[in-house]
């Protein structure tokens, strides 16, 4: 077994290579940038090394400096994780040259399913189902045109060398098609290099279900289930669950069994995952293959009790599979959802910054954090925004939602925005629940994008009588101070008002032995909690059932947050809620005339100048984020009065960019 591997990522999957590493009595070594100097995966690994600026194309995706690593530290074998090098390979060719292990199947598998023209004519080959569709390149807008309409609209342009939803349009008629070739095929050149775009048909309501393979260099291939990892936005998957809600014993042996087909047919050794798009009457279609880890591999691990990691370094140093197919047993079920630093609110929009509070949900055995932040940690413009993938265990699907809620409710991270109210909205939506999925999901259930109101409500009852019992609590410390005049003692009373909204809510808090009984609404309230002052979280059992509030002081006043769900509350005497009556509110300032940048990136493309008349629909600018171009469009027909950045100008949040007469 190799000694000491390199580990050639960063963030969360760093992390948990490092952790399974760490396990099985291997050192481990870290790289990284100047952004990551103090990132956890950097202090989790016994040794690190400095690769380069914060760009990821001068560190992370230099193959040369990721390999003077491995010299300088005596590093045998490097796992790539995700992303980066990890499906590179001109990267595993040089490894190889250097006499070092990479942690992955070889340079063939890899070559062939990273081309998605490619892959798919050889999936045919094999026998495999695939998608209708134009597998030559396309040389133009013009040419894009022309395919689509031999195909038929709805049609996918997808990058040739793509991933992780970047240069991938679905079009509905010859307009969308121009402009979204020009935009897959900027993306795809700004992300990989490469701005071929192929097309295929777009299948409407599909499932998006992938089938783990494990693969060793013996020829023994098996498959571990499949991931239903069809809650996508922009082609990003959100939730990923195992196994799926829809498929039957028939269908998964039958994909399982394609899957087996393909990876045998390159030679794969390894993990690996064949993804599929599968339609209402559950035909398949072979989708692509990841030759690497893929992000949600911890439902697959939670089901069958594997650790793909441990497999993966086995494998890569010469060992057998002792799995046979008659050996894999599905148990339970498990669920991920991806935490990212965006704001759902503002349209998904990313959000930098450092993490100033930061508590994760207790692990156990049915809940699991893969993370590489923690308190202190900062979100950077440069790299994914995740902050970490929050995974869930139960008996069934219901059990382990049930854990997924409970586990959201104690995700308390501030300093940056972030998608936990979208998540919480997501697995309490009855779609959701009843398991009737698609990857148009998202598009279909929040078609103008995702607000408040979307955000599950629940009894408001709830959140009167906890900010009255943690308000309580806080009076009756108060009233223990020293140095009183004897027999003048401060008396705490029991009547209080909660306002929310302006809304005022009469109850009387009494105080017991552990907790209050509190009185709201003619309704009695028995609320025990250990809470202290200055704690983010708030666990009570109100009437006999657990629940979690988290707290921010708000002023005078409390923020509560649960199940996605913020309320802001003021609880205050009567007399004082008599007066608050009449406090005037702060109106915000009219900024409808104003294009806003609605993220942090760079004003990649202005199409409008002083004097122009715009009509609705139309573009005005083009901000790049994390590599993905956001087009800007008009609401109202307006005329351009003053233009006030310019073209390769770098945003922050709400810039102004164009001023509206």
């Amino acid at each position: 077994m190799f000694d000491k591997i390199l580990v050639a990522n960063r963030g969360e999957i760093a992390c948990r290579v490092i952790k399974t590493a760490r396990k099985m009595g291997i050192k481990t070594v870290s790289v990284y940038s100047d952004a990551d100097q103090s990132a956890l995966h950097v202090r989790m690994a016994d040794e690190a090394v400095h690769i380069g600026p914060s760009p990821s194309a001068e560190s992370y995706l230099v193959a040369e400096r990721i390999i003077d690593a491995c010299k300088q530290t005596g590093a045998q074998a490097v796992h790539p994780g995700y992303g980066f090098l990890s499906e590179n390979a001109a990267f595993t060719t040089a490894l190889d040259k250097a006499g070092i292990a990479f942690i992955g199947p070889g340079n063939h598998a890899i070559t062939t399913m990273g081309d998605k023209i490619t892959s798919k004519k050889l999936a045919e080959e094999a026998g495999i189902n695939t998608i209708p569709g134009y597998t030559g390149v396309i040389d133009n807008p013009e040419h894009a045109v022309e395919i689509a309409r031999e195909i038929g609209y709805p049609v996918m342009l997808k990058a040739s060398a793509g991933g992780g939803g970047k240069g991938m349009r679905v079009v509905q008629d010859d307009a969308e098609c121009r402009e979204g070739f020009e935009r897959a095929r900027n993306e795809a050149k700004s992300s990989f290099g490469d701005d071929r775009i192929f097309a295929e048909k777009f299948i409407e309501e599909p499932r998006h279900i992938e089938i783990q393979v494990l693969a060793d260099s013996f020829g023994n291939t098996i498959y571990l289930g499949e991931r239903e990892c069809s809650i996508q936005r922009r082609h990003q998957k959100v939730i990923e669950e195992a196994p799926s809600p829809f498929l039957d014993e028939k269908t998964r042996k039958a994909m399982g069994e394609q899957a087996v087909a393909l990876a045998k047919a390159v030679d794969y050794k390894s993990a690996g995952t064949v993804e599929f798009i599968v339609d209402s009457k559950r035909n398949f279609y072979f989708l692509e293959m990841n030759t690497r880890l893929q992000v949600e591999h911890p439902v697959t691990e939670f089901i069958t009790g594997l650790d793909l990691v441990e497999w993966m370094i086995r494998i890569a140093d010469g060992e057998k599979l002792k799995l046979k197919q008659k050996d894999v047993k599905l148990k339970g079920w498990a669920i991920e959802t991806r935490v990212y630093a965006e704001d759902p609110f503002r349209n998904f929009m990313p959000s930098t910054g450092r993490l100033v509070r930061y508590l994760a949900p207790e692990e156990n055995d049915n809940v699991r954090v893969d993370t590489g932040i923690e308190e202190g940690s900062e979100v950077s413009m440069f790299y994914d925004p995740m902050i970490a993938k929050l995974i869930t265990y139960g008996k069934d699907r219901s059990e382990a939602l049930e854990y997924m809620g409970k586990a959201l409710d104690a995700y308390y991270i501030r300093g940056v925005s972030h998608n936990i109210s979208f998540l919480n909205a997501l697995i309490a939506h009855p779609r959701f629940i009843a398991g009737e999925l698609s990857t148009n999901f998202i598009a279909s259930e929040y078609p103008d994008g995702f607000h408040a109101a979307d955000v599950p409500q629940e009894d408001p009852a709830l959140a009167i009588v906890v900010a009255a019992a943690t308000y309580r609590h806080q009076m009756d410390r108060a009233a223990l101070l020293s140095g009183q005049v004897p027999n003048h003692e401060r008396k705490v009373p029991q009547d209080w008002v909660v306002i929310i909204k302006q809304d005022q809510h009469p109850v009387t808090v009494k105080t017991i032995h552990g907790g209050y009984d509190i009185t709201y609404d003619g309704d009695a309230y028995h609320v025990l909690t250990d809470w202290n002052p200055g704690e983010p979280l708030v666990q009570a059992t109100i009437n006999g059932e657990q629940y979690c509030f988290q707290l921010d002081r708000n002023g005078a006043g409390y923020q509560l947050f649960r199940r996605g769900a913020q309320i802001d509350v003021l609880v205050c005497s009567p007399r004082a809620a008599e007066l608050n009556r009449h406090m005037l509110k702060k109106q915000p300032p009219d900024l409808s005339k104003f294009l806003l940048s609605p993220m942090p990136g760079l004003l990649v493309k202005l199409t409008v100048a002083a004097g122009d008349e715009v009509k609705a629909g139309e573009e005005l600018a083009v901000v790049e984020a994390m590599k993905m171009e956001n087009s800007l469009h008009a609401i109202d027909d307006v005329v351009i009065a003053k233009v006030i950045a310019s073209q390769g100008d770098s945003l922050v949040v709400d810039q102004p960019i164009v001023e509206f007469e």
